[in-house]
């Protein structure tokens, strides 16, 4: 009888998905979504040991003119276009391609797992995607949820 590692029974970790990952050799761009923020980060393998390289989490986009009353929409698609954007001017110094690296969260299209992405790929840096997964100019910029006015003004600021 095979026992289950412990870190996928409690549906944290993919091995065979992290053991192709590790052998690719090239930074890995990680999206994860908790209550009420989005976390993104670069990670670098080195010996099988991960190194957070740079970090950006939704709620920085307070320090970047995103209004405090609407710190509950932290969560939503410009928002995370916008850190993926943010995360992307800080990481200049990534030379190769990146990584995508959902982890056990399911492919959704127009999710905003690829919004970050999308973000990540308009601030210069370079990364693999399928542009019918992105979701559409109109939800990136928040007009569906009256958000457009804070995306061009945040958006204003990070260039």
């Amino acid at each position: 009888m095979k026992l289950n590692k412990q870190r996928r029974i409690e549906n944290k970790t993919n091995y065979k998905k992290r053991l192709i990952l590790l052998k690719g050799n090239s930074p890995r761009l990680v999206v994860r979504k908790t209550g009420r923020y989005i976390l993104i980060q670069i990670i670098e393998s080195k010996n099988a040991q991960d190194k957070v390289v740079h970090s950006v989490n939704t709620r920085d986009l307070l320090e970047h003119d995103w209004p405090k009353e609407k710190s509950g929409s932290l969560k939503s698609l410009p928002a995370s276009y916008l850190a993926g954007y943010l995360l992307g001017k800080k990481a200049k110094d990534i030379k190769k391609r990146l990584i995508l690296d959902t982890g056990l969260i399911p492919n959704t299209k127009g999710s905003r797992i690829y919004a970050a992405v999308k973000g990540i790929s308009d601030s210069g840096l370079k990364i693999n995607f399928d542009e019918k997964v992105i979701p559409s100019k109109d939800r990136l910029e928040g007009k569906h949820s009256k958000l457009d006015s804070i995306f061009n003004k945040v958006k204003g600021g990070l260039k």
